[in-house]
This record gives C-alpha cells, sequence and structure tokens, in this order.
C-alpha cells in the first residue's frame, strides 16, 4: 500500500487518548506518513509549530489566523518570528472567509485575509485557505493572489475542507490552486461534492481529515484522527475509479510538491 498523506489536521484537537504522540502512532501503523499540522490562532500556531519540531520526520506545520480573529488584534510579527526560526512551517493558514457563521465581521475577514495572502507573498509559501458561503468574495481575493504570486506556479495554495460545486472549483483550478477532500466527500448527502472529485486533475488533487472534525464513514461518530485519511483515499478511488493506492500515491506526491516537502 502506498503512503498516505494527511494535508489537513489540528493536532491541538488531538489531546485525547495519549494525545498526538498516540494519534500519529496510529496514523503510521495505517499508512499516514506525512501530516500538516495546522495553525489558525496564536495558540494552535505555537501547538503546530512544536508538533512539527518534536516530530519532524512525519509532521510540518503552517501558521496564519482565521476568520476567528477577524476584527481583534492579531499580530503578523508573531508570524514571521515562527516563520524566520521554523524550517518546519511550510505554509499560511489556515485562514478564509465564513459567512456562513461570521457574516457580520466579513469586511474584517476580507482584510484579514488581505493580510495574509500578502504575507504568503512575502514568504513564498503556498496558503491553506477556508471559504463557506464566501464564493464572490473568496475567488476574487485569491485570483488578485495567484496574479501577483512570483513563486512556484504550484505552489500557490489550496482549498481546504472543500464543499462548493463543480463550476467554483473549475474556477480556482484555473488560477492554479489544489482541491482538498475531506471525509464530507463520504456523506450520503455529498453526490455534488463527488461530482467535484471526480473532476479534479490528478496533479491537483489532495486529501485531509480536519482531524478532529468530520470524521469519514465508516467512522463516522468517531472523533477524527489523521489514520481515517485511508478512508476518505478509498471513498475517493472509488469515485474516480481509480484504486485506493494510485490515489494514495498521487496526493502524497501532490502534498509533497504543495508545501515543498522534498
Amino acid at each position: 500500500m502506498s503512503n498516505l498523506f494527511d494535508s489537513h489536521l489540528h493536532f491541538d484537537g488531538l489531546t485525547h487518548e495519549g494525545g498526538p504522540e498516540a494519534a500519529i502512532a496510529r496514523a503510521l501503523a495505517a499508512g499516514v506518513t506525512r501530516m500538516i499540522a495546522i495553525g489558525g490562532d496564536d495558540p494552535c500556531n505555537a501547538y503546530a509549530v512544536k508538533t512539527a519540531a518534536t516530530h519532524s520526520e512525519h509532521v510540518r506545520a503552517t501558521v496564519g489566523y482565521d476568520r476567528g480573529q477577524a476584527g481583534a488584534p492579531y499580530r503578523v510579527d508573531a508570524l514571521r518570528e515562527h516563520l524566520d526560526s521554523q524550517g518546519g512551517v511550510v505554509a499560511i493558514g489556515e485562514t478564509g472567509l465564513d459567512y456562513h457563521h461570521d457574516a457580520d465581521t466579513a469586511d474584517a475577514q476580507k482584510a484579514l485575509l488581505s493580510d495574509m495572502l500578502s504575507l504568503a507573498r512575502d514568504y513564498r509559501l503556498p496558503v491553506v485557505i477556508h471559504s463557506r458561503e464566501a464564493d464572490e468574495d473568496t475567488e476574487r481575493m485569491l485570483c488578485e493572489h495567484a496574479a501577483a504570486w512570483d513563486g512556484a506556479a504550484d505552489r500557490i495554495g489550496v482549498l481546504h475542507c472543500y464543499t462548493r460545486g463543480v463550476a467554483f472549483a473549475e474556477r480556482l483550478l484555473a488560477a492554479g490552486y489544489f482541491i482538498s477532500l475531506s471525509g464530507i466527500v463520504s456523506f450520503a448527502s455529498a453526490d455534488a461534492l463527488r461530482e467535484v472529485a471526480r473532476m479534479v486533475p490528478e496533479d491537483r488533487l489532495l486529501i485531509e481529515t480536519d482531524a478532529p472534525y468530520l470524521a469519514p464513514i465508516p467512522m463516522r461518530g468517531k472523533r477524527n484522527e489523521p489514520a481515517f485519511v485511508r478512508h476518505v483515499a478509498e471513498c475517493v478511488a472509488q469515485v474516480r475509479g481509480q484504486t485506493v493506492e494510485e490515489i494514495a500515491e498521487l496526493t502524497w506526491q501532490n502534498g509533497s510538491r504543495l508545501f515543498g516537502w522534498e
């Protein structure tokens, strides 16, 4: 079985059942050999960086501010400190726009996202984007970012936990972004998302758990963890008419390329 790459998980949410160390051990036993520890606020950023430093063979980190920090004081300099001092930080994020939960802070979210995109350009690092019910603003800002990007063409960023339709995915792919599918793709109600899973080009597809959230079928009702990314790979493979080994290999290669993981 090929190695698996979980491109998005929150180790600060995996403090149960032995904590991150035990979760990583279970992931390795399931063939998950590379994992991206996601930041989003100061405590999460620090936790992700610490986890990556402690488990450098198998974990890399992102740092950034998510939409929950919009309108509150945040320090881009704190992110620069992580970026300048930690070799295990490979992306900016997660960050983005969420008008489902936080529509009242839309303007502040856009200002924060603009700061995160500018930081990504400064460091030529990919961005990890959350977008929910904010397609128009997300697309506009990400296309502007892509037009200003002078880093590697295949390292602009990724729409994580993608939940929208084919047309939006096509426009983001055209701008140079990756699409990452979570356990939602396995849910019975996710026919439209499975259409997206079928159309994403092989060189732009990623898979993730978003652990501890969104456990895939057949693990629904359990706390999600990186070992369960295998079930996402199995679902995507079935939808695309490919083998699990093929999906594991191509998403492992894609994740390694996007995040500059040699």
